[in-house]
């Protein structure tokens, strides 16, 4: 049946015409997501043996479809995209130039498939409750029951939940929904973890005033963007956090992975008692706690055993050109692979905070409902959408409405990232809607979650989009 068993017969269907087909062409989205969505696909059609090859796309337009219909393949699977693109794709699947398969969980466009594997379509939420790696984790367990193994390819769940928390699907910290159904397949298979632990960035491994330091889930005055408060708070616990004699460096302190579990209920317990003694509210400091999902089968104390960790990998290997480098460390490369991963994550750490750094200094202009910044050359516009969501919780920047970020794309284009927040979603804001209407009403194309979107925009345009999209917001948030 399946961890969702509602969209069993569309991934069956899915299933089936892929073991008919002579040659298959994956075509994916380059953020953790849309990675994590081709390896487990990728996977899938080699242990079904069909012939495939993989190509990614940073985003899905008419010309990068016409590329695709351009090749040698009968079939074409589209993994964590497609479906917002399906107008555009059934035209090429009318003439004849392939036949689309699409495991996707963004909105669809006005037109029809027949195969077409997407939560939406069966009235589950595409942007909490299951990811585009999610329906790709679908279309897999199908194909292993198309070929005679009805419990195969659950060990592909760890990198389900990967695309998900990539994806920001994790709920006040927690995955839902019919991502349940996933966890809950991946701790059975043994490949996969949930737990209970310190709901901080970096566990596996930054050392402890490192991990203190640059936590950004829960602020405390004195700790966070401290490095003398951190390293003071830890001295003055009763714990020796030191791996040798003598004054401590980054490289002698030890990491969160490598404390007892009494060690980490006294740091954890003193961290909630200074946040609350400096301010912060009840509700927030709790969150220094949450759920965790740990990938069993990798080392102790590397980027890829904790699921945000190796998220944030990946987005720094096709974000910089290389999706290569991080579908290989999907596939298992942890050999060089992982090794230019590793460095080009350092180069897309230091990126976000140079870019967050930017938005400090400029600050953000405010419309009547939302705010926006314009990076232009200064932020890749491949990570601006990182920076912007970064930015809703620093100084000066209203957390109570959207953030829009404006990015140079080329000479002739402007790429626009919007973020909101959870509890503007349920207040009735929809980013894929706003980006979708405000980019077309200016001659470009958007689409997204409600959450988190995107569009393309002639360079030119920035003003009159910012109009129309504050305008968009002010009606769904009344």
């Amino acid at each position: 049946m399946g961890p969702v068993p509602d969209l069993t017969d569309r991934a069956q269907a899915c299933a089936r015409r892929l073991t008919e087909a002579d040659s298959v062409l994956l075509a994916s989205h380059i953020d953790a997501d849309g990675l994590t969505s081709a390896a487990i696909a990728s996977t899938a059609l080699e242990r079904a043996a069909v012939p495939h090859d993989v190509v990614f796309k940073k985003q899905l337009d008419e010309t990068e479809i016409a590329s695709i219909a351009a090749s040698d393949h009968d079939t074409v699977l589209f993994t964590d995209f497609g479906s917002g693109q399906l107008d555009v794709i059934s035209k090429h699947e009318a003439a004849g130039d392939f036949e689309p398969i699409i495991a996707d969980h963004h909105q669809p466009a006005d037109a029809e498939t027949e195969f077409h594997l997407n939560p939406l379509l069966e009235g589950i939420n595409g942007a909490s409750e299951l990811s585009g790696a999610g329906a790709s984790y679908l279309l897999a367990r199908a194909l292993a029951a198309a070929t005679g193994d009805p419990d195969g390819n659950r060990d592909l769940a760890a990198l389900a939940v990967v695309g998900a928390v990539g994806d920001m699907q994790a709920v006040d910290g927690e995955l839902v929904g019919a991502n349940r159904g996933i966890v809950e397949e991946g701790a059975e298979a043994g490949v996969l973890e949930e737990g209970t632990d310190l709901a901080l960035y970096g566990k596996q491994t930054r050392p402890l005033p490192k991990l203190l330091e640059y936590a950004s889930e829960v602020r405390i005055p004195g700790v966070t963007n401290d490095e003398t408060g951190a390293v003071g708070f830890l001295e003055g616990l009763p714990v020796d956090f030191h791996r040798g004699d003598g004054e401590a460096t980054d490289g002698e302190w030890r990491r969160w992975v490598d404390l007892s579990d009494d060690e980490k209920q006294t740091v954890a317990s003193s961290l909630l008692q200074r946040a609350l003694e400096r301010g912060v509210p009840p509700g927030k400091a709790e969150r220094l706690v949450g759920t965790t999902y740990t990938l069993t089968d990798e080392a102790t104390g590397t980027t890829l055993r904790d699921a945000s960790e190796f998220s944030t990998l990946l987005n720094a290997t096709a974000r910089y050109e290389r999706a290569d480098v991080g579908l290989a460390v999907c596939l298992g490369d942890r050999g060089d692979a992982f090794d230019r991963a590793r460095k080009l994550l350092e180069n897309h750490r230091r990126n976000l905070s140079e870019g967050l750094e930017q938005v400090k200094r400029r600050g953000v202009d405010q419309a009547e409902h939302i705010q926006y910044f314009d990076a232009g050359d200064e932020i890749r516009e491949t990570i601006v959408g990182i920076v912007a969501g970064m930015a809703l919780g620093v100084e000066g920047v209203d957390g109570s409405r959207p953030i829009i970020a404006f990015a140079e794309k080329n000479d002739e284009e402007t790429k626009v990232s919007a973020r909101g927040t959870g509890r503007l979603v349920g207040k009735g804001l929809d980013l894929s809607t706003v980006m979708t209407e405000a980019s077309r009403s200016v001659g470009g194309d958007g689409g997204g979650h409600d959450i988190a979107a995107g569009a393309t925009i002639p360079t030119g345009e920035e003003e009159s989009f910012v109009e129309a999209a504050d305008s968009i917001v002010a009606e769904q948030l009344g």
